[in-house]
């Protein structure tokens, strides 16, 4: 309401659980104003874009897709092909998801690399001085952080932040609300959830007030 900077901290859970949709959604609606996560997020998310899996299962109906174990490296391969998610857009390969909006809307992302990613993706920055210094370029001014789905990148985001600055951290898995509490980001306020049903009701919600 009053207008403030929005960022969105997200784990591949999002896509997982089908959730993915809804985060677009509040990107092309304008409420969510820069995007910060890992090389999973962003590989799924392309995934499900472009093959309607994530990790080979069907997120539609959590089937199990033929020969989908190979879908996420056939994703992480495209990207390379086109030399990056925004090469991806512009040649009209990626025509939806979360990085599909975050290009289209001129949403900055930031994706810092970790020792396990597959790939990388080209976009993924690996040197992690690097990525944690872009991190807090984009905190700059924040006035909330959304905090979905992923621990890691919750408590390294949660270590950048002044006390000030509105946090909701959104997991299935408690510990990983309280493990960001307990290592100094006290004001984060905690919904024990899963995504892929809240996340929906929120954006329904949020809809009916854009209209």
């Amino acid at each position: 309401k009053e207008g403030g900077k929005i960022v969105l901290v997200g784990g591949p859970a999002i896509v997982h659980t089908g959730a993915s949709d809804s985060i677009a959604t509040l990107i092309r609606f304008g409420f969510i104003d820069a995007v910060l996560a890992g090389n999973a997020l962003a590989v799924h998310d392309i995934e499900y874009s472009i093959l309607g899996t994530s990790l080979g299962m069907n997120v539609s109906d959590g089937t199990l897709a033929i020969r989908g174990h190979r879908n996420h490296m056939q994703a992480i391969n495209s990207v390379f092909k086109a030399g990056s998610i925004p090469k991806m857009v512009a040649n009209k390969i990626l025509t939806k998801g979360i990085m599909y909006e975050c290009v289209k809307r001129k949403i900055p992302f930031v994706l810092a690399g970790s020792l396990r990613d597959d790939g990388p993706l080209p976009d993924v920055i690996t040197d992690m001085t690097v990525a944690q210094k872009k991190y807090k370029e984009i905190l700059k001014d924040a006035k909330m952080v959304i905090m979905i789905s992923t621990m890691l990148h919750s408590i390294a985001t949660g270590n950048m932040l002044p006390a000030e600055v509105k946090v909701i951290v959104v997991d299935i898995n408690q510990p990983t609300v309280t493990k960001l509490m307990d290592r100094g980001t006290w004001q984060a306020l905690g919904i024990v959830s899963d995504v892929g049903a809240f996340l929906p009701l929120v954006t329904q919600e949020i809809q009916k007030l854009v209209k």
